[in-house]
């Protein structure tokens, strides 16, 4: 792997730390003259692969190794995606934290909960307003997306300029700020552009992502043909949906209750702000069930399956306010982020058992993307008209297609790259001069860890293959005492345990039986043979690869060590 060099005063060094490869976790290094800015620094989350750890955070290990070169970190917005790492990653980095305002103020929120108010330098800057960081000369572009104040990134420099656009679409009607300024894009490309470094979400999907201002016509009509109560499950983040589900549901005389404690935060970040000012006061979860249920629409997270969410504690019927009754109506209000397919399966399923009704995108109009469709990419790459194009913000079958629409556009380099490839972008050209160290660290337990470490490991194959535990008892010559005590989990049925048991027990003794004398007498090849025989028995007779845990004790004149 390459350490990341110093960068030159006649070239952009760009190298991505996540999110390109895999949606979310996103994070990237720009250098030039010596110097390095970090734009920003998102995390991903959990899933069955990764039992026990919900929030996963890039391994910055190539960005710690530069930190006394290390100017900034840079926010383009305040998903999670984008800016959730902050917290658990900027004491290793310690580098000011630059963000518009309503990312400060959900920053701010988000180290209040970590305890670590105060700790992080924040600078706040207006979009529009150009701001310099070290030998970079940056500015904030307002974009549409599905938060307040998405913004793209100019990194100008003296060997030339970057368009990083973050997460962004264009909405002649965004609900929540302003339309996009195309005459704004249009200047930026006149000024001429080495590089556009772009979001790849929805560059498989033709045609455009479509308008917030549109759904608010199909969701009061949804709302107007159901007699019981509407549950609208979101991203939280999402404040111009919270916007269109509360106006169209007081366009039917509904009141709406907020359910989650994140959309709640969210809400109070939102009127901080100054957006929502035009939306009456949500009712709180805990009033939400003393409203008749034709007069009520609620709004829950839990979108994605979260097993945490209110939605999943509604399912469960563990939620200390709110259930669901047949007759009643879920939204699903939102994309299905890809992974979560399975998860967002089983908690339909759970309602639907309930005879509550679900709708879903494929049923009706409920939902419009944050992100560009290929319509709207190439409206960018004609107002931009960059010498080079990195598709970033995507799995790889996103990447390859946005890669091929930069090309039918005309752009005359393309970069199709993955996290951890070092970028030189000089002039006209773009080359790749090597891969950096990249990697996903887990928050276990307050502490980060590699995914790949032992222990993970470890963890993922009990949940996935099961386990084995035997105990077997020996003399000091090696001579075995009794028959070795074998259990197991999540192998075979309840009534098949005793056979296993009883068939691995004499699987050790045979193994055992086969060493020499010399062999019986230590410890670590009399478990290693018992290991082998009981992992290869279960692998051929159940096709698993279970976690085999061997304990040896000896016994000796009535003494055992």
């Amino acid at each position: 792997m390459t350490r990341l060099p110093v960068p030159a005063a006649d070239e952009i060094l760009f190298v991505p730390l996540g999110g390109v490869g895999d949606i979310g976790m996103n994070c990237a290094l720009y250098g030039h003259a010596g110097r390095w800015i970090m734009v920003d620094l998102g995390v991903t989350f959990g899933d069955e692969m990764t039992p026990g750890i919900e929030i996963i955070v890039p391994d910055t290990a190539a960005a710690e190794a530069v930190r006394n070169r290390l100017d900034a970190i840079v926010i383009t917005h305040a998903h999670e995606d984008h800016i959730g790492a902050v917290p658990h990653l900027w004491s290793e980095l310690g580098a000011p934290v630059h963000v518009t305002p309503f990312s400060a103020a959900f920053l701010r929120r988000k180290l209040r909960d970590e305890s670590a108010e105060g700790e992080v330098p924040i600078v706040e800057h207006e979009p529009g307003v150009r701001f310099a960081v070290g030998p970079f000369e940056l500015e904030y572009l307002p974009l549409a997306h599905s938060i307040p104040e998405p913004n793209a990134l100019v990194l100008r420099t003296a060997a030339g300029s970057v368009f990083h656009t973050g997460d962004w679409k264009l909405d002649p009607g965004p609900v929540v700020g302003a339309p996009v300024d195309e005459g704004l894009f249009r200047r930026l490309g006149d000024e001429g552009i080495a590089a556009m470094i772009c979001d790849s979400t929805n560059a498989t999907i033709d045609g455009a992502s479509g308008s917030e201002a549109d759904l608010l016509e199909s969701l009061t009509s949804l709302i107007a043909a159901r007699s019981n109560r509407v549950v609208f499950a979101c991203f939280a983040s999402n404040v111009a949906r919270l916007d269109t589900v509360a106006r169209a549901a007081g366009a039917n005389g509904r009141s709406t209750a907020l359910v989650g404690r994140s959309l709640k935060r969210m809400d109070n970040i939102a009127r901080q702000c100054g957006y929502l000012a035009d939306i009456p006061a949500f009712v709180s979860e805990q009033h939400s069930g003393y409203l008749p249920r034709s007069n009520t629409a609620m709004i829950c997270t839990g979108s994605q399956g979260e097993p945490r969410a209110a939605l999943a504690r509604i399912a469960s019927g563990s939620h200390p306010h709110v259930a669901l009754e047949s007759g009643d109506t879920l939204v699903f209000s939102s994309r299905t982020i890809p992974g979560n397919e399975r998860s967002v399966a089983r908690l339909q399923d759970r309602f639907l058992r309930m005879g509550v009704e679900i709708v879903t995108s494929r049923d009706a109009f409920v939902h419009v993307s944050g992100h560009p469709g290929r319509a709207e990419l190439r409206r960018m790459y004609e107002w931009i008209r960059p010498k080079a194009a990195v598709p970033v913000h995507g799995e790889l079958h996103h990447l390859r297609a946005h890669a091929e629409l930069a090309r039918e556009c005309g752009v005359g380099t393309v970069a199709e790259i993955e996290d951890g490839v070092l970028l030189r972008i000089a002039g006209d050209r773009v080359e790749r001069l090597g891969d950096v160290r990249v990697g996903r660290l887990g928050l276990d337990g307050g502490r980060l860890v590699p995914l790949e470490s032992e222990h993970v490991r470890a963890r993922r194959r009990l949940s996935e293959q099961g386990i084995v535990t035997a105990s077997i008892v020996l003399n000091g010559g090696g001579r075995t005492l009794v028959e070795p005590s074998v259990s197991s989990r999540g192998i075979v049925a309840e009534d098949e345990v005793a056979e296993l048991a009883s068939e691995l027990a004499t699987r050790c003794n045979h193994a055992i039986g086969r060493l020499t004398g010399m062999q019986r007498r230590d410890d670590g090849t009399v478990e290693e043979a018992a290991r082998r025989a009981m992992r290869r028995h279960v692998r051929e007779q159940y096709n698993r690869r279970p976690l085999v845990e061997v304990h040896v004790m000896r016994i000796d004149g009535g003494h055992s060590r």
